[in-house]
C-alpha cells in the first residue's frame, strides 16, 4: 500500500505543480490584456495630458488588478487545464497512468480541490474586493483631474466652456502663461476679452476659480479695463465620491441592504379603508414597482454569486476537453478557451440586459452557464473516465 500511495502523490503534485505555473502565466496574461484595455482608455490619456504622475498611474493599475481578476482568475483556469490535460494526453503520459490502474478521477481529484479553493478567492473578490477597488479607482480619476485642473486648459488650443473661449500659451498644471479669455453672452456673441501675462487655476471640492494677475481688458462697448481677473469655470464633473454607486461597484452587503431598503420601500400598503378596486389597483402598481426596482439589485446580487463558481465549471470542462483534444500547442487551447469564456460570459450578458424584465427571471439567467458547463463537464468527465 505504501508503494502505491508514493506515485499517487508524486503525480498529484506533479499534475498540481504544472497547473499552478500555467494558471500563473495565463491569469497574468489575461489580467494584463484586460488592464491594458482600462488603462489605454483612461489612464493614459491622463497621463499624455499630464493630468496623473507615474506614482498616480500605478496606484490606478493597483486599484484595477482586483476587478480584472473577476474575469481572469476562472479564463486562466480554463486555459490551464486546457493546456496542462492537452499536453499530459498527447505526450501519453495519461495511457501510462491509467495503465497501472490509476482512474482519472482519482489523478485530477487535487485540481478540482484547487478549483473550489479559487471559487471562494472568486467570491471574496467579486463580492467585496472588486467592487471597492472600482470606486476607489473612479475616485482616483477624479482626483488626478482634480489635483490638475489647469490640464483642462491645454498649451497652444483654444477651449471653449459655457460662456468662455479661452487659450493658454503654457500651463505647467496650475500656473498658466499668456492666457486670453473671450467672454461670451447668452447669445454665444462675444461679450469681452481679457489678456494676462500670468495666472492661475484652481479647483476646490467641485469649484474650479480662473485667476488673471496683471490682467487687461477690453469690454463689448470698447471701455478698457484693467486688473486681476477672478472667475468660476464649469469645466469639471460631479465628485463620483458624493454620489450613490452604481449596483455593479457595490459590495455584496451593500446590494443586500440595498435590495431591503427597496422592498421595505415598496411593502405592501395599508389595505383598511379600500375599495376592491383601489385594492387591485394599488396591488398592480406595487408589483410594477416592486420589479422595476428591486430585480436589477437582485440580478446583481446572483451574478457576483455566480461569478464565484465559474472556476470550478470551467475546470470540469477543461480537464476532459482537454484530454479529447490532444494537443500540445498553446495557440489551440487559448482559442478554445476564448471561445467557451465568450459562450459563458454571453449568458451572464443576456441576463443583465434583462434586468428590468421580471418575468424572465434574469437572475436565474445568470445561474445557466454555471449549470450548463458543470453538467457537460461531469458527463465529459465521466465519459473521458471511463475512456469512453
Amino acid at each position: 500500500m505504501g508503494g502505491s500511495s508514493f506515485p499517487m502523490r508524486t503525480l498529484h503534485l506533479y499534475l498540481t505543480r504544472q497547473v499552478l505555473a500555467t494558471l500563473l502565466m495565463t491569469v497574468t496574461v489575461f489580467a494584463f490584456v484586460l488592464l491594458l484595455g482600462n488603462v489605454l482608455k483612461e489612464i493614459i490619456v491622463l497621463l499624455i495630458n499630464r493630468q496623473a504622475t507615474l506614482g498616480g498611474v500605478a496606484e490606478a493599475i493597483g486599484l484595477l488588478i482586483p476587478f480584472v481578476l473577476v474575469f481572469a482568475l476562472p479564463m486562466g483556469m480554463l486555459t490551464a487545464a486546457l493546456l496542462v490535460f492537452g499536453r499530459f494526453s498527447a505526450d501519453q503520459e495519461l495511457t501510462a497512468v491509467r495503465s497501472s490502474g490509476i482512474s482519472l478521477v482519482a489523478l485530477i481529484t487535487p485540481i478540482l480541490c484547487l478549483s473550489l479553493f479559487l471559487c471562494v478567492v472568486s467570491a471574496w473578490i467579486n463580492m467585496e474586493v472588486a467592487p471597492q477597488c472600482r470606486v476607489a479607482y473612479k475616485q482616483l480619476l477624479y482626483e488626478m483631474g482634480m489635483k490638475m485642473g489647469g490640464t483642462a486648459l491645454p498649451e497652444g488650443r483654444f477651449v471653449k466652456l459655457p460662456g468662455y473661449i479661452i487659450y493658454v500659451g503654457k500651463n505647467d498644471g496650475q500656473n498658466l502663461q499668456d492666457v486670453s479669455v473671450y467672454q461670451l453672452d447668452s447669445e454665444q456673441k462675444f461679450e469681452s476679452f481679457t489678456k494676462a501675462p500670468r495666472g492661475r487655476l484652481e479647483t476646490t471640492n467641485q469649484l474650479t476659480t480662473l485667476t488673471l494677475y496683471d490682467a487687461q481688458g477690453v469690454g463689448k462697448n470698447g471701455e478698457i479695463r484693467s486688473g486681476d481677473f477672478h472667475r468660476e469655470l464649469e469645466c469639471k464633473q460631479s465628485n463620483p465620491a458624493d454620489q450613490k454607486p452604481s449596483l455593479s461597484d457595490m459590495t455584496f452587503r451593500e446590494l443586500q441592504a440595498e435590495l431591503k431598503d427597496l422592498e421595505q420601500r415598496f411593502s405592501k400598503p395599508n389595505s383598511r379603508g379600500l375599495t376592491f378596486e383601489e385594492l387591485h389597483n394599488q396591488m398592480s402598481e406595487f408589483e410594477k414597482q416592486r420589479q422595476d426596482m428591486t430585480m436589477p439589485v437582485r440580478v446583481q446580487i446572483h451574478r457576483q454569486v455566480a461569478f464565484s463558481f465559474a472556476c470550478f465549471g470551467f475546470t470540469l470542462v477543461g480537464i476532459p476537453l482537454g484530454i479529447r483534444a490532444h494537443r500540445r500547442e498553446t495557440n489551440v487551447g487559448i482559442a478554445m478557451a476564448l471561445g467557451l469564456v465568450l459562450i459563458y460570459y454571453s449568458f451572464v450578458i443576456l441576463g443583465q440586459s434583462l434586468q428590468t424584465r421580471a418575468e424572465w427571471a434574469p437572475y436565474l439567467i445568470v445561474w445557466l452557464p454555471n449549470f450548463i458547463f458543470q453538467s457537460v463537464g461531469a458527463v465529459m468527465l465521466w465519459r473521458a473516465n471511463r475512456g469512453i
